[in-house]
């Protein structure tokens, strides 16, 4: 009677699980084994690790004690008993990191004409055999390589995702000191990898049992604060071989692709204001990835609209094995769109951004999933 009793009380006393009482560990349970590389593998091994796990990024794993770490970083592996460094970690290697290298701006570069493709020294063999360690750095993301304590509160942690570092470390067996926090130093037996998207997957998971989560992804995204009204794109006439320069320069993982101006103002080797032009689909990292190295060299002079609806569409020519789909989605939402649903679209969808359409598809501005856990996080402190 009394157990009932306490049963009734803890339902309807109006207590359910809160999110600042969650920790990065609650995150961890499904995660896989880490992938890396080691500092020695090609680009085009690491594009091959890429392409095989379907990620992004991989840590870049050297021998302890001859590399100085990114962004002065000492993250090691070291053994279970002894404590022994094994490796060390000297940074990450993304696929932005692969595209800068690719595009170049040295004096090896693809020259794109009318008449279609040429070498000026060009060599992609020759490019993509280089080590890995070698490209570290080229772009900043890079050099982002950071480690959080499993103890570490999920606020904590939505707070060094809300301020651009997209994924980091988490060591299973700490021989560190620190209880709790985002670390430059970590020595441990072993690690997994914590992304921005397992962050809201793992929201996604939990909304229903959280009234307090709940209440937040119901409000619209304008409401919020979550939308970038400042997008920059490229036009429908735009070559990969520009798009992957302009995305260098940018440091930006994804572009969207939009309608050229009626009055041919546009220079399609630069990134235009795509703010109010109609939104025809997207040019991302994650479609040079998919892209069989043997066929990229040809398809760098062909349009990058075209470039992603011929690789979608067929299989034969990518390695990403969600090819062969007729019509690519696009992916997107309006200003009045929740944030549940903008959750619900980027998780489902694996996609790292969500384009913001008005009722005629013109392009209104962006969602990253900084910008998600950004306004998620704000809202749960202004709640508490």
């Amino acid at each position: 009677m009394q157990q009932t009793m306490e049963q009734n009380n803890t339902r309807f006393s109006g207590t359910t699980p809160r999110l600042r009482d969650k920790k990065v560990v609650d995150m961890m349970a499904n995660k896989r084994r880490l992938v890396e590389v080691p500092y020695t593998a090609t680009l085009a091994h690491t594009m091959n690790a890429l392409v095989a796990n379907q990620v992004l990024a991989v840590p870049v794993a050297a021998p302890p004690g001859q590399w100085i770490g990114a962004g002065g970083s000492m993250i090691v592996e070291a053994d279970r008993q002894t404590g022994a460094a094994r490796k060390h970690y000297i940074g990450m290697a993304t696929m932005l990191d692969i595209l800068a290298h690719i595009a170049g701006n040295d004096g090896d570069q693809l020259m794109v004409d009318e008449g279609g493709v040429h070498d000026g020294g060009f060599d992609l063999k020759h490019k993509m055999s280089v080590p890995v360690s070698s490209i570290i750095g080229h772009c900043l993301e890079g050099l982002s390589l950071w480690t959080l304590n499993p103890n570490t509160s999920i606020i904590d942690c939505m707070e060094v995702f809300s301020k651009g570092i997209h994924r980091a470390l988490v060591p299973l067996d700490s021989h560190m000191d620190n209880v709790s926090g985002v670390e430059l130093v970590e020595s441990a037996s072993s690690y997994q990898m914590l992304t921005q998207m397992d962050v809201l997957r793992f929201l996604k998971e939990h909304a229903e049992a959280s009234t307090e989560l709940n209440g937040i992804l119901a409000r619209t995204v304008s409401e919020v604060g979550a939308v970038t009204e400042r997008v920059y794109a490229i036009t429908d006439h735009t070559k990969v071989i520009d798009a992957i320069k302009c995305m260098r320069i940018a440091l930006l993982n994804a572009v969207p692709i939009v309608c050229s101006s009626t009055a041919n103002e546009d220079d399609h080797k630069q990134l235009v204001n795509g703010r109010g032009r109609r939104l025809l689909g997207t040019f991302s990292a994650t479609d040079i990835r998919g892209c069989h190295l043997s066929t990229l060299k040809t398809w760098l002079s062909v349009s990058a609209l075209e470039f992603t609806e011929t690789i979608a569409a067929n299989p034969l020519l990518s390695s990403n094995p969600d090819a062969g789909e007729s019509v690519r989605e696009l992916v997107a939402c309006g200003v009045d769109s929740t944030l549940a649903e903008v959750v619900d679209k980027v998780v489902t969808k694996h996609v790292h951004r969500i384009w913001v359409v008005d009722q005629q598809g013109l392009l209104m501005g962006l969602i990253s999933l900084t910008d998600v856990i950004r306004v998620i996080r704000h809202a749960v402190m202004s709640e508490a």
